[in-house]
C-alpha cells in the first residue's frame, strides 16, 4: 500500500505576539484547530484541514455518528487525506460568494489547485452525500496521495470494504459509500480503506469523490458528473448570494459570516445547528466539552434579525415554521435546546476515543435540555416580534400559545434557573430576569397590536415589576455596574444582550461597559464572566455583543474602532470558533461556531444602522 505522507505545511504564527509559531499538525496527527475550513450541502458539514485533510464529516446529517472524526481521534476516527507527497507550503480562500473552498499547494517540483464542496443538486440538496475534491495542475508536476480511511463512528463500529459487481464500497454499520475517481495514477483497495494517486501536469484535471447513503441504495454517480457537481455547486451557491442584500461596512465580514451561517442551518428542518461539531475543547486541562449539534432557540434568534435584514425569506420562514411548531409539540414553555429534526435530546454519553489532543472527555448529547433557563422567553418573543416588524402575520394558533406562554413567564420569572450559561449553580441570575422582560415587553406590543389574543395588563405590571427588582438586586452601587446575581460581585457579559434589547441603554449600562472591559477583557475581547480568565478562553460572541452595545449606548467611534480590534479573530478563511486562546489566538471549542458568527454580522448590522450618514 502506498504510505500516507508525512510533509506537512510550514509552521504558522497565529497571533500577532505569539511565543512561537504553531505546529500545524502535532506529531499524533491532531490539526491545530484554526486550520480549518468549512464546507457543506444544508445537511451536513465537513472540516478541511490546510494540508488537505477532512478530519471531520458526519454522513448523512450533522448530527449523525461521525464516520470521519480523526479531528478527536486521529488514528481511529477517520479521514479522507489528499495532499502532496514532498513538503509543501498552502495558500487558500473560498470560491468568492460561496462555500466552495479552494487550496493551492506549492511544492519544489510544481503547483496544483484541489477545488473542495459537498455538491448540491439542480433542486436543493442531492438525495445522497456527495463529496468532490477536483485537483487541477498549475505549473510543473506533483504528485498527490489520497486516502478515505472511514473510522469507527467514535469507537461504536468497525469499517470494512465490500467487493461488489460494480466494484468496492465502504460501509460502516448502515452507510454505504463509494469512492469515485477519474485521471488516477494508482487506486489500491485495502481492507478499511481505498488509497489513490495522482500526478498533475499544467492543465490537468483529476477527481477524488465519495457518495454515501444511509440504510438505502446507493447511486453511483459517475466520475465526470460528480465532478460537474462543483461547478453546479458554485453556481447554486451564487445564486444564494444574489438573493442576499447587504449595502455597507464590513462588507466582506458580513457576507462570509452569512455563508458561515447557512453552512449551519440544518435545510430539511429550517433549524440551526448550533456548530458543526462536538466535544472540541474549550479548556485544554479537560472537563469542558460539549455537544453543540442541536438547535438553540437562542441562536435561532440572533440568526433570524441577521437574515430578516438580510432580505432572505425561505431561511426565515422556515426556521419561524419550525421552531413555533417544535416548541407547540413540547410546550409550551419553550426549552432550551431540541434535536434538528424538533425532537427532546435525550442523555448523553461518553464515548471511549481520545479526544482532540487528549483532551476528554468526548460527548454526544447535551445536558443543558433539561435546564429552566429563563432567558428563551425573551429569544422566543424576540423572534415573533421580529417575523411580526418585517411584514408578517401570525397564525390564530400561534397567538393562543404566545399567550399562554406570556402568562408562564409572569410566574417563573421569580424563580432561580441555569442562567444563559447553563450553569450548575441556579442562581437569579440578572439577565434570565431580563429574558422574561423582553418576552413580557414584546408579548405586550403583540397584543396592541392585534397579533396574540388576551388582555395585556398583566404582562405590563410583571415587566414593571421585573424592572424594579433588577434596579433593586440587581445593580452594585459600589462597583457601578449590573451583577451577575444578587447574591455575587461578579460581572456577567450576557448583559450586553440587554443594551441590545433595549432595557438600558443609560448611564448604568454604560458604566457597566465600562467595568466588563476593565475586569474581563483580553485585548479586544472578553471571557464570559468573572473567573473564566483560569478556565477557558476568551467568548469570540461576547466581543461582538460590546461593539453592539457600545454603539447603542452612544459610544459609537469606541464601537467602531473595537470593530477594527476585531479585525483578525477569525481565521484565513474567516472561520470564528466559539473561543480563542487570547495569548496566541489558538481557537478553543466548537466550530463554526454560530453564536461567533451571528454576533459579528448583528454586531456589524448594529454599526451601519445606527451609525449617522457622514
Amino acid at each position: 500500500m502506498t504510505p500516507a505522507p508525512s510533509a506537512a505545511p510550514t509552521a504558522l504564527r497565529w497571533g500577532h505576539a505569539g511565543p512561537a509559531p504553531v505546529t500545524e499538525r502535532d506529531t499524533q496527527g491532531y490539526a491545530d484547530l484554526r486550520t480549518y475550513g468549512a464546507i457543506g450541502d444544508g445537511r451536513t458539514i465537513a472540516l478541511v484541514a490546510r494540508d488537505g485533510s477532512i478530519d471531520w464529516l458526519p454522513l448523512p446529517s450533522f448530527d449523525s455518528p461521525p464516520v470521519f472524526a480523526a479531528v478527536l481521534d486521529a488514528e481511529h476516527g477517520g479521514c479522507i487525506e489528499l495532499r502532496p507527497t514532498t513538503e509543501f507550503t498552502v495558500e487558500r480562500s473560498y470560491v468568492p460568494r460561496t462555500n466552495v473552498l479552494t487550496t493551492t499547494f506549492h511544492t519544489a517540483t510544481g503547483s496544483a489547485r484541489v477545488t473542495d464542496a459537498m455538491n448540491t443538486g439542480v433542486a436543493g440538496r442531492l438525495p445522497w452525500a456527495e463529496l468532490a475534491r477536483r485537483v487541477e495542475g498549475l505549473t510543473g508536476e506533483v504528485t498527490l496521495h489520497a486516502a478515505v480511511r472511514p473510522g469507527t463512528a467514535l469507537n461504536t463500529v468497525s469499517p470494512w470494504v465490500h467487493d461488489t459487481q460494480h466494484g468496492a464500497v465502504l460501509r460502516v454499520d448502515g452507510l454505504t459509500m463509494a469512492v469515485r475517481t477519474a485521471g488516477s495514477t494508482l487506486v489500491e483497495v485495502g481492507e478499511q480503506r481505498i488509497d489513490v494517486d495522482y500526478t498533475t501536469s499544467p492543465g490537468s484535471r483529476h477527481l477524488l469523490g465519495l457518495v454515501a447513503t444511509e440504510r438505502e441504495p446507493l447511486f453511483l454517480a459517475r466520475p465526470e458528473d460528480v465532478d460537474a457537481g462543483i461547478d453546479r455547486t458554485i453556481a447554486n451557491w451564487e445564486a444564494w448570494s444574489e438573493a442576499f442584500r447587504w449595502e455597507g461596512r464590513y462588507d466582506q465580514e458580513v457576507r462570509r459570516g452569512a455563508l458561515a451561517l447557512k453552512l449551519l442551518i440544518h435545510s430539511p428542518s429550517g433549524s440551526m445547528v448550533a456548530a458543526g461539531t462536538t466535544s472540541l475543547p474549550e479548556d485544554l486541562t479537560g472537563g469542558k466539552n460539549w455537544d453543540y449539534r442541536f438547535a438553540w432557540v437562542r441562536d435561532s434568534a440572533y440568526a433570524l434579525t441577521a437574515l430578516f435584514r438580510f432580505g432572505l425569506r425561505e431561511e426565515t420562514h422556515g426556521a419561524m415554521s419550525w421552531l413555533l411548531d417544535t416548541i407547540r409539540r413540547h410546550g409550551p414553555e419553550p426549552r432550551v435546546c431540541y434535536t434538528l429534526d424538533g425532537e427532546l435530546p435525550t442523555g448523553v454519553t461518553e464515548p471511549d476515543v481520545p479526544g482532540w489532543r487528549g483532551v476528554t472527555p468526548v460527548q454526544v448529547g447535551n445536558a443543558a435540555a433539561d435546564q429552566l433557563q429563563l432567558g428563551v422567553y425573551g429569544d422566543l418573543f424576540s423572534i415573533v416580534g421580529l417575523y411580526v416588524e418585517n411584514g408578517n402575520v401570525l397564525d390564530a394558533e400561534t397567538g393562543r400559545m404566545l399567550a399562554e406562554v406570556a402568562d408562564t413567564a409572569c410566574d417563573r420569572w421569580q424563580q432561580k434557573d441555569a442562567g444563559m450559561w447553563e450553569l450548575h449553580d441556579p442562581q437569579h441570575y440578572t439577565t434570565s430576569k431580563l429574558g422574561c422582560w423582553q418576552a413580557l415587553t414584546k408579548a405586550v406590543e403583540l397584543a396592541e397590536a392585534g397579533q396574540i389574543p388576551g388582555d395585556p395588563a398583566r404582562w405590563k405590571a410583571e415587566a414593571r415589576r421585573i424592572r424594579d427588582w433588577v434596579d433593586e438586586h440587581a445593580w452594585d452601587d459600589d462597583r457601578r455596574a449590573y451583577r451577575m446575581h444578587p447574591e455575587t460581585d461578579a460581572l456577567d457579559c450576557s448583559i450586553l444582550l440587554h443594551a441590545i434589547s433595549g432595557f438600558d441603554r443609560g448611564e448604568r449600562m454604560s458604566n457597566t461597559l465600562d467595568a466588563l472591559r476593565a475586569e474581563l477583557g483580553a485585548g479586544p475581547h472578553l471571557y464570559r464572566y468573572t473567573g473564566m480568565a483560569a478556565e477557558e478562553g476568551v467568548f469570540l460572541a461576547c466581543s461582538y455583543w460590546m461593539v453592539s452595545a457600545l454603539q447603542l449606548c452612544g459610544r459609537g467611534d469606541e464601537a467602531h474602532a473595537l470593530m477594527a480590534d476585531l479585525a483578525d479573530t477569525a481565521n484565513d478563511v474567516g472561520v470564528l470558533a466559539e473561543m480563542l486562546d487570547p495569548a496566541d489566538g489558538a481557537f478553543l471549542g466548537n466550530l463554526p461556531q454560530a453564536l461567533s458568527h451571528l454576533a459579528l454580522v448583528n454586531a456589524a448590522i448594529t454599526l451601519e444602522e445606527h451609525t449617522p450618514d457622514a
